[in-house]
């Protein structure tokens, strides 16, 4: 796994925005950088790939754990209320795209190790299933890269298709960034193309009907199915929640709420109860521990309130709003540092528990909303 500089396209801004990446800039340095570009050997990409598919695995067996234990499921801070309908919606296995991606350190040699699993809002997916392909092909279209990302979305959209009603709306918050809202008309394009009517709306813009016992978008029209880039712990924490548990029953929310067990920090101190020393885990615990360690909000976003501990002294910290309901304590992976002060994390995205590529961001110690996505290849 190489670091290697190269001089980006001179009409790269066009480019990436042509394809839908208008949030290619964030505090006056490109967000999409392709100043460098990462090469892999086939070996390297075949370990992560095979790290994802055991993460996967463990996952699974971590879900239904949990789900079958009610002091493990009492850790995640989900409303009591909600409990009964994240085990059925566990069972019942409602449409979905099951997607998600796994933040992995790697040195290139060592075993991938599992950082977090972001699978209710991840974010930079456009840049892993369609920027850097078209970036890849116009710079080095005699190799490979690892990305089956869109094909993947598109055929689990179709897979899903007969399951859904004639229209599925696609939500999202009016972020400043409009990082959300890439994501989300990303998501969108993939679903048409598999054949499924879409309708954007913001997240702020749903409303609810009392006549029909139901939410209704901005033309006060029912929502019978909702892709919603907005977090279930936010969600079952509203105003609303009474009618979002009754919208359960016949409304199809994708992702279904028990990703919320997937998307909680907390589950990887389980996942360490579960498999101690897996060489793709990292040791967690609720507790603090007495050597070097990340302290995680069990809930939290972009690297927020995430603090480094060395020797007992704070080396790095983030600042944010979460951190409330709790921390996990993991274990301190050294990242390698590719260029100076920059340390990558490699996103290894998954669809329907299928590998589907990576995509890799850049930053300082503690990956942030403001590091920036690489390009890569793969050669050898």
């Amino acid at each position: 796994m190489r670091r290697i500089e190269i001089e980006p396209r001179p009409d790269w801004r066009a480019k990436v925005e042509a394809e839908g990446l208008i949030w290619h800039t964030s505090a006056g340095r490109p967000y999409w950088n392709e100043s460098a570009y990462y090469s892999f050997t086939g070996a390297q990409i075949e370990q992560i790939e095979d790290a994802t598919v055991e993460l996967y695995r463990l996952f699974l067996a971590a879900g239904q754990a949990i789900l079958d234990d009610q002091t493990l499921l009492d850790r995640f801070c989900i409303p009591p209320i909600f409990h009964q309908a994240v085990r059925d919606a566990w069972d019942a296995e409602p449409p979905a795209l099951n997607f998600g991606r796994f933040d992995l350190g790697y040195d290139g040699g060592g075993a991938p190790k599992l950082f977090e699993f972001n699978c209710d809002t991840p974010t930079s997916l456009l840049e892993a299933a369609v920027i850097q392909w078209s970036w890849k092909e116009e710079r080095f279209a005699h190799l490979d890269q690892f990305t089956s990302l869109h094909d993947k979305l598109v055929g689990k959209w179709t897979d899903i298709r007969a399951l859904l009603p004639p229209a599925v709306h696609f939500a999202h918050v009016a972020d400043d960034a409009a990082e959300d809202a890439v994501t989300t008309s990303y998501l969108r394009d993939t679903a048409e193309a598999a054949g499924i009517a879409t309708i954007p709306i913001l997240v702020d813009n749903i409303g609810w009907n009392d006549d029909g016992r139901c939410f209704v978008d901005d033309a006060e029209q029912p929502i019978d199915a909702v892709f919603k880039l907005y977090p279930w712990e936010w969600l079952v924490n509203e105003a609303f929640a009474p009618q979002l548990l009754e919208s359960l029953v016949g409304m199809v929310w994708i992702e279904p709420i028990w990703k919320m067990i997937w998307s909680n920090k907390a589950i990887l101190a389980i996942l360490w109860q579960l498999f101690p020393g897996h060489p793709n885990l990292l040791e967690t615990s609720f507790d603090i521990p007495a050597g070097d360690a990340v302290a995680k909000p069990m809930l939290a976003r972009e690297g927020a309130n995430v603090s480094i501990r060395r020797a007992g002294a704070v080396v790095a910290s983030t600042t944010g709003a979460y951190g409330d309901e709790g921390y996990v304590y993991q274990a301190l992976y050294h990242l390698p540092e590719a260029a100076p002060g920059c340390f990558p994390v490699i996103g290894s995205w998954i669809v329907d528990g299928e590998p589907a590529g990576i995509g890799i961001r850049e930053d300082g110690l503690i990956t942030g909303n403001t590091a920036r996505f690489v390009p890569h290849v793969i050669e050898g």
